[in-house]
Formats: C-alpha cells, structure tokens, sequence
C-alpha cells in the first residue's frame, strides 16, 4: 500500500487498473470511449489510469491519472509479487470521483472500514461510483460473464461441448450479434468494440461486443456469444454461420475479419 498526495489530502493506494483503448475493465462500458464517459473524462489516445484508494476517513476515492505508463509499471510490479509505490504526481490528477467501480476486497489497515464519501464530495454532484449487482443481469454483468469465459477458456469450452450450449443456435438474437460483429468490418466500431489479445500456443483470444451483445473466442477454436436477453445463458456460435441467415459470414471467416480490425497491446 502506498500514499499518495493531492490538494484534497492523503490517498491510500490499494490496487490501481488500466483504461485505455485495448484494456478497460468491463463494467466501465462496451468501449472505450462509453468507459470515458462514465468516468467523465475525453477519449484520449493514450488513456488512463484508475488508483483506487481510502482518505484518511476510510472514504473509497477512484482517482484519474494521465500517467498510464506509472500506473503499468505499478500494476506489471505487483503482478510479479514486488512492492511498488505509486504515488501520482498531482499534476497528472484529472479528476477524483468518489467511489470505487470494482468490488475491492482489501482496505487500508489502521483507517475506517471503506465507505463512499456523502454525494458531491467529490464536486461533481454524482452519486459515488459503485461496483455492480450480482443480483441482476444488464449489460455489465454480460460483459463480465465474457471476460470470465475468456479467463477460463478451456473449462468453458469443455462445458459447453459436453452440454451443447444452454440455447438453440438459431436464437435470434445470436443472429443480431453475428450480423453487428460482421458489420465491424464494414464500417469501424469505437475504439475498443474488438480487442485482441494474448493466449496459449500463439492463439489470440478474441473480444467483441456491442449493443446487447459479447462475443469471445479463440481463434483457430470455437466462439461463444453472450445476449442481455438471455441472463446466464452461453450460446455457441456454429462452425458454418447461423443456420437462418446463410449470408453471414462462417466463424473462421468472421473470426479473421474481426482480427484485422481489432486493437491489441503494443
């Protein structure tokens, strides 16, 4: 835990997340710039850094900084379990906003128990950003039930094959889903609709959403779909398109068209 200072007094760092156009945290928004949005700040190319932290009253404080190559440097350093003080320069300070967006399981020894400061704290009047329900199901929770699958891609994988799927693959709203991520290649999405990154064995694991909708694969495997109508539910893309819309492309096919558009970490 480090400490950071700013005209507001002290900030005890507790963990620290990227948005930038090729990573954001999912409950942010289905791009970049709607994550921007929701934190009230521009689309800038080279993005940001959320520190999230307590004042010395226990008040949970997400503070913005524009020194993204700090906030990579602390977050790459605890990844590999060493200790790393970050303490942005106040200068780098977009803005602070009251609230965390993520369900943190620590806090500051020695402070109050974390809790949001009273609304317009922060002078924004907004109510204090807030990790979302596990109660309900809208677009943040798909969006997380994608970045799940991605993180655990082979039991995923294993599940739906063994139970073909929780629904028909001729839903209609997979059909929408195919035919929006097709239409990618057509016509750009914002910043951050189609990212890709890193997996197993030179593979790229594949991140697509859109209106209602997360699609994630691995290429050269298989890719399920995830629709806010269908809460829970995992839907497997078919090999050779859908079955009642014989114009959208076949997965392999729309898996390459959405790889050469999609943004990627340098």
């Amino acid at each position: 835990m480090s400490q950071a200072e700013d005209d507001g007094g002290s900030l005890y760092v507790l963990t620290a997340v990227l948005v930038t156009p090729t990573q954001f945290p999912a409950v942010l928004g289905d791009d970049y710039p709607e994550a921007c949005a929701l934190l009230g700040v521009k689309p800038v190319p080279d993005g940001y850094g959320l520190v999230l932290g307590q004042d010395e009253e226990g008040a949970r404080w997400t503070v913005v900084v524009d020194d993204v190559a700090l906030v990579a440097t602390a977050i790459a350093s605890w990844d590999c379990g060493m200790e790393y003080d970050l303490s942005p320069d106040e200068r780098t300070i977009v803005v602070s906003l009251a609230g965390w967006p993520l369900e943190l399981t620590v806090s500051a020894s020695g402070l109050p128990d974390p809790h949001d400061p009273e609304q317009g704290a922060d002078g924004t009047g907004r109510v204090p950003l807030a990790p979302p329900s596990a109660q309900v199901w809208g677009p943040v929770q798909r969006r997380l039930g994608a970045d799940q699958i991605a993180r655990d891609w082979t039991d995923w994988r294993r599940r739906v094959a063994t139970d073909g799927g929780a629904a028909a693959v001729a839903h209609p709203g997979l059909a929408r889903a195919l035919t929006q991520a097709a239409g990618y290649a057509e016509q750009a999405p914002p910043p951050g609709r189609v990212r890709s990154s890193f997996a197993e064995e030179g593979a790229r694991t594949l991140r697509a959403d859109g209106p209602g909708w997360s699609l994630v694969a691995r290429t050269g495997e298989t890719a399920f779909v995830l629709l806010d109508e269908e809460p829970g539910e995992v839907l497997p893309v078919p090999e050779d398109g859908h079955p009642d819309h014989p114009e959208l492309p076949k997965l392999r096919d729309l898996l390459e068209q959405l790889q050469r558009i999609a943004v990627r970490p340098v």
